[in-house]
C-alpha cells in the first residue's frame, strides 16, 4: 500500500487522501472525503467488489474505481468493467501502465492493460464481411453483460438464434469468445482504451 501511494503521490496533481486496509473503512473514508478516484485491492473479493461498486454507483459519491490484482482473468476484467470500474489492472502490470492507467481514469476515460484483454496476435477484424445490423445489436448486448437468453428476450428472438448470430460473429470478427468480443467493442468505441 505504501509504494502504491508513493507512486500515486509522485504523479503531478494527484494527491492521496485515504489508504484504507479495509474496505468497511475504505466505504467511510468515501463517505467523508469525497474522492474523485479510487484504488481498490482484488483481494477483497470479486463478488464482493462488484456489489460494492453497484452501490457506489448509486451513492452521492461516485469516484472513479480502479481495480488493481492479480491474478486477473480476461472475464473478471470485463466484470469489473461492466459493474462500473473505470480501470482495470494487475499489479504485475509495469510501472508506466499503472500511471498510464492512473492518468487515463483522472482524465475521464477507462483503461484496461492489454495483457489481460486479449493476445495481441490475435487480429480485431479479419478481412472478412461487415456484421450485419442484427449482429451489431448482439455484440452491442454482449458488451452490456447480457446472457444469451437475455438477448434473445430482447431482440424477440429465440436463444438458438442467438448462438447461430454469435458464430457469425466469431468467424466475421476473428474474435475468440464473448468477453473478447465485448472488450472489442468497448475499445472500438473508444469506452476503453487499448494498450499494446
Amino acid at each position: 500500500m505504501e509504494g502504491l501511494r508513493c507512486l500515486v503521490e509522485s504523479m503531478d496533481g494527484t494527491r492521496v487522501v485515504a489508504a484504507e486496509a479495509e474496505l468497511e473503512d475504505a466505504v467511510a473514508a468515501v463517505r467523508d472525503l469525497q474522492p474523485t478516484m479510487l484504488i481498490v485491492d482484488k483481494a477483497f473479493g470479486t463478488r464482493v467488489l462488484i456489489e460494492w461498486m453497484h452501490v457506489m454507483r448509486h451513492s452521492e459519491a461516485h469516484p472513479a474505481v480502479i481495480v488493481w490484482g492479480t491474478p486477473m482473468s480476461e472475464p473478471e476484467a470485463l466484470r469489473f468493467l461492466q459493474a462500473g470500474a473505470a480501470g482495470v489492472i494487475r499489479k504485475t502490470a509495469p510501472l508506466a501502465d499503472l500511471m498510464n492507467c492512473i492518468r487515463a481514469v483522472e482524465g475521464g476515460g477507462n483503461w484496461m492493460e492489454s495483457d489481460i484483454s486479449r493476445n495481441p496476435t490475435v487480429p480485431i477484424r479479419s478481412g472478412r464481411s461487415a456484421l450485419t445490423p442484427r449482429e451489431v445489436q448482439v455484440m452491442e448486448l454482449i458488451e452490456r453483460g447480457f446472457k444469451n437468453k437475455d438477448i434473445a428476450l430482447s431482440l424477440g428472438i429465440r436463444t438458438g438464434t442467438v448462438k447461430i448470430h454469435l458464430k457469425h460473429i466469431f468467424e466475421k470478427t476473428g474474435i475468440r469468445g464473448r468477453y473478447g468480443l465485448a472488450i472489442s467493442g468497448l475499445q472500438q468505441k473508444g469506452l476503453l482504451a487499448a494498450v499494446v
